[in-house]
This record gives C-alpha cells, sequence and structure tokens, in this order.
C-alpha cells in the first residue's frame, strides 16, 4: 500500500478523538506527522522504532507502511499514553506494532537494529542510542535544537555514512521537548534552558543565549525578563507579516549567543537581544517591544532583521548542517548547527 492510500485508509479521528479515550488534545498535527511520515520513506518488511507513541495514530500508520513482514516498535515515557495505544491498536486487529513505557533517548535494544527511526519529540542533541541501533541503510527522521534554546529548532532526515550520521534534508518544523518522566503539560513552560521563570499573573519565562555569562541566581536573565515585561517602547515591524520559521532560524545565525527567547503575556513568544540592562524582541504578532526607543538592544534586532530579509528570508534548505560529536555524559550524541548558505547575490550568478 503506497502512502496516500495509507494516510486514507488509517482512520486518525478513532486515535485522536476516540469515544472511549475522548480527545486528545496535546498532539501533532495530523499534516506534520504525514510530512515526518513521507521523508521516512517505510518500506515493506522494515523494523521501525517510534519515539512518541502519543495517540497511536502515527504508530498505525506506521505499521500499515511496514505490512504484515514488518515491525513497530513504540516507546514512550508516559504509561497512560502506552497502555492507550496499545488498547487502540488491539481492537483493530494490529499485531505488528508493541508500545513499550521506556526512556526514548535509550532507544530500545531489544528490538535493534532499525531501518527507520522518527521521534514525535524535540532531544536536546541527536542520541548516540539511536544511532548504535540503526542499521547502515537506515534513516531518522527527527527534531533536533540549533541553539540551547526553547522552541528552535529544524526537523531532519538523517543517515549513516561510514558509520557516522549525515543530515540529508532540513525542514522547519518543532516539537514538545523530550522530558524524563511523563508531564502532564510540557507546552507551558520548556523542561530545558528556561533561564528565569515570572509566574504572577501568569507564567512567563526567558531563555537567554549569554547563560554563561550570568550569574548562579539568574541575576541577568531575572532583569531582562523584568523590562521585557514592562516595555517602554512598541512598535509594529514593517516587513510583517512575518515567516516566524524562517526568522527562527536565522536569528541564530545572526546573533550567536546574544539571542534570547521569551514567553511574555498570554504566552506570545518573542525573540531578540537582551543584556542584564537592555532588552528588545519582536513577537510572534509582528510587534517590537524594548525598553526604550534609543535600547541598544533595540539596533541589534534591527540589524537582524535587515540581514535577514537581505538574506531573503531563508528556506530551510538554505543552511548548511553540521552534526558536531558531544560525548556529554547525561545524553553523548551529536549537536547539530547551521551556518548561512550562499548570499542572494551569488545566487544569481
Amino acid at each position: 500500500m503506497n502512502v496516500a492510500a495509507v494516510f486514507r485508509a488509517v482512520p486518525e479521528l478513532y486515535y485522536v478523538h476516540n469515544e472511549d479515550r475522548g480527545e486528545t488534545l496535546h498532539r501533532s498535527a495530523a499534516e506534520s506527522i504525514h510530512r515526518e511520515v513521507i521523508a521516512l520513506d517505510v518500506v515493506e518488511g522494515a523494523r521501525v522504532l517510534e519515539i512518541g507513541t502519543g495517540t497511536g495514530y502515527s504508530g498505525a500508520l506506521l505499521a500499515a507502511l511496514a505490512g504484515a513482514s514488518g515491525r513497530v516498535t513504540s516507546i514512550d515515557i508516559s504509561e497512560n499514553l502506552i497502555s492507550w495505544a496499545d488498547r487502540l491498536h488491539r481492537q483493530r486487529g494490529l499485531t505488528t506494532i508493541t508500545c513499550h513505557a521506556v526512556d526514548g533517548m535509550a532507544g530500545y535494544p531489544p528490538h535493534a537494529p532499525y531501518q527507520r527511526m522518527v521521534a514525535w519529540c524535540t532531544p536536546p542533541r541527536l542520541p548516540r542510542a539511536w544511532v548504535d541501533q540503526l542499521t547502515t541503510d537506515g534513516r531518522i527522521v527527527t527534531c533536533l535544537p540549533i541553539a540551547a534554546q526553547p522552541s528552535t529548532t529544524l526537523i531532519t532526515t538523517i543517515s549513516l555514512t561510514t558509520g557516522q550520521p549525515r543530515v540529508d534534508t532540513m525542514t522547519f518544523g518543532g516539537y514538545a521537548q523530550s522530558t524524563t518522566s511523563a508531564v502532564e503539560d510540557a507546552l507551558t513552560i520548556p523542561g530545558r534552558w528556561v533561564d528565569h521563570i515570572h509566574y504572577q499573573p501568569e507564567p512567563a519565562w526567558i531563555s537567554i543565549g549569554w547563560r554563561d555569562r550570568d550569574d548562579h541566581q539568574h541575576t541577568g536573565a531575572r532583569a531582562a525578563l523584568r523590562l521585557l515585561l514592562n516595555p517602554r517602547h512598541t512598535e509594529t515591524y514593517a516587513g510583517s507579516p512575518l515567516d516566524w520559521l524562517s526568522w527562527t532560524a536565522y536569528s541564530v545565525v545572526a546573533a550567536g549567543n546574544h539571542r534570547s527567547v521569551a514567553a511574555l503575556h498570554d504566552g506570545i513568544r518573542g525573540i531578540g537581544h537582551t543584556t542584564a540592562s537592555s532588552a528588545a524582541m519582536i513577537l510572534t504578532n509582528s510587534t517590537i517591544i524594548a525598553d526604550s526607543p534609543r535600547s541598544p538592544s533595540l539596533a541589534e534586532l534591527r540589524s537582524w532583521l535587515d540581514q535577514w530579509e537581505h538574506a531573503g528570508r531563508p528556506a530551510a534548505t538554505w543552511y548548511r548542517p553540521t552534526l558536531t560529536p558531544n560525548d556529554d555524559e547525561d545524553l553523548p550524541g551529536w549537536d547539530l548547527t547551521i551556518d548561512p548558505g550562499t548570499p542572494p547575490t551569488a545566487e544569481r550568478r
């Protein structure tokens, strides 16, 4: 069965809004799942590892593509998600998929090796355990961070070259951060790389690229968030509407460790420049806020935006990816970084 036929045949509503289970509120969008499943290119008879069981819908798609001779192993940190997905699969008569409650960062060695792996969560880096459990002709589709900050990711398709992982393609997108234990809602406040949280009257948080220069009490991050929550200057970006996904990636290469990410009132996100004494961000609604009209951070932010516009609001394919080994004792693997692509003037030659 081809992939289009599988998308038509597997009942999405049965998994995401089952009459016994009820609606699963926090789930990956079907169009994103379809995109990643297409990129994974599951073949008949494949052994597939799914990291992040979710509703069970994506696992059902993978099982249909792998066919009767294939095997899908689906793992998740949540016992509740595993239990429901397993029940729904069995009710549909699926026998080629098994669900296991384990930490996905370790993969699942008992069923390795795998020809295909897909992750519906964002690990801190590409785990070595995943690569070790992949066949030489295998493929991984996963979301990876391009900076040590929340919501700063790209979806990557990865293969092996002489045993080493290589990024074949990248596209814009993101999934919730992986967690070491089940949580009710990891979307309001991310579990990693948040430097200060302001709880009242509603949660607001900031992630700074200069955390290694802040003190252990996060005094600088606290001061920057305070400035953003009480801005003395507001304007509307002349280049609106924003292409937020393009801007997110470009801000990483333009700003380096001066980049900050925040979620402010009503959870609205922003990206910009901060220090302990100045702050400026552009928000997802195209509003620019700053501590003052003459803020040094505002001048930096405007410069980054000008560079982004001059580069033509690049697509994900514009960037050059690099996977760099990281022997971190908690999660050894590879960090993904991106470099700018060919300048527009050179592309026209």
